[in-house]
């Protein structure tokens, strides 16, 4: 019996996206699926090119359609769109062409949240992602350091600045108007003007995710950006200690009072690994930050060790993803990342989670 673009439509419906929870067809993940003889060639649609299990899903594809009688060869392309999560008449207008803004933010200073977003952001740029990041920590801004930036953005007629392009990524920073041992000390007005300049002022370009470093704590630059722009949600960074941890639970309520979503928790410096014993020590305690997202039914993103590694590589300007993606913490930046990009693509597919999602050809 001859296969049938039907038949391999039933047998792709057994293979099912487990974030998004619904099998392949069903979302509308199956592209251009053409049968010609024993020969069936199709795409598979990602929500992200960052998706933490597309090659389990290839071949879960893969073996479905090769036990289907009278298929020889198999042709499959994994492709991505990034859905836009988030919709409004002032974020489109002031952001049109970002699809996802997603702060980073932590309770207190000292958690290591500049180097997260450094991280997570050239994480998603590698997958394939356009990917900006907005350092919007005015007072202490650290990304330029972190990314090795030392062009200065340009700055046209119109006052619209194109941001420096370093490493796939889009930069953009209060670092790159100040002298190092300039002061900001600006009151709400000029933080919102500010927030707002870099955003609607800067020729951002097409982004899948804009990475928005935010200063610590629950001030003005948080309460402006959460009130210019519908966020697609907010990622908590903290550190295992009661003390951070407190203070990491504050920030989470600002969020929820703005009506802002948390797409999870990180936990930095979460433990140390001996470099010459293997031993690990858990400095600052261990697994308060998971315990917590379990509590407020919050996603747990992962965690990152305490490592001189990543610290000499935020001072050098040479960020572990980049320059050792292989060592355990690159790695644990990169799942980081994957699940951030996950729990983006489930909120993103809210809207089209309906039995009335159809398959196009």
């Amino acid at each position: 019996m001859a296969v049938t673009t039907e038949h391999v439509l039933n047998a792709l419906r057994s293979v099912h996206d487990p974030d998004l929870k619904r099998d392949l067809v069903s979302l509308g993940f199956i592209k251009d699926l053409t049968v010609q003889g024993g020969r069936v060639a199709f795409k598979i649609e990602l929500t992200t090119p960052a998706c933490p299990v597309r090659d389990i899903m290839k071949e879960e594809a893969r073996a479905v359609v090769a036990a289907l009688p009278g298929v020889s060869q198999i042709e499959i392309t994994m492709t991505s769109q990034v859905r836009r999560s988030v919709s409004g008449a002032a974020g489109d207008q002031l952001v049109p062409t970002i699809k996802n803004i997603i702060p980073i933010a932590s309770g207190k200073g000292g958690v290591g949240k500049s180097t997260v977003s450094a991280n997570l952001a050239l994480a998603l740029a590698k997958s394939g992602a356009r990917v900006g990041v907005m350092d919007a920590d005015v007072y202490g801004p650290s990304i330029p350091t972190i990314l090795g930036v030392t062009d200065a953005p340009e700055v046209d007629e119109q006052n619209r600045i194109t941001p420096v392009e370093q490493s796939g990524l889009k930069v953009m920073s209060m670092g790159f108007f100040m002298k190092p041992e300039e002061a900001v000390i600006w009151r709400g007005p000029m933080l919102h003007k500010t927030v707002q300049q870099f955003l609607g002022g800067v020729i951002w370009g097409e982004l899948d995710y804009l990475i928005v470093d935010l200063p610590p704590g629950t001030g003005d630059v948080q309460l402006s950006l959460c009130q210019m722009i519908p966020i697609t949600g907010a990622v908590i960074v903290s550190t295992p200690q009661d003390v951070a941890l407190n203070v990491a639970q504050k920030a989470i309520a600002m969020f929820k009072k703005l009506n802002a979503p948390i797409l999870g928790i990180v936990e930095n410096m979460s433990y140390y690994l001996c470099p010459h014993c293997g031993k690990r020590d858990d400095i600052f305690g261990t697994g308060g930050a998971k315990q917590i997202a379990e509590r407020l039914a919050i996603p747990f993103l992962g965690e990152i060790p305490l490592a001189t590694p990543i610290r000499v590589a935020s001072d050098t300007g040479r960020p572990m993803v980049l320059t050792d993606p292989n060592s355990p913490s690159a790695k644990a930046f990169t799942e980081v990342a994957e699940r951030l990009a996950a729990q983006v693509s489930i909120k993103g597919m809210q809207g089209e989670l309906t039995p009335e999602v159809k398959v196009t050809f």
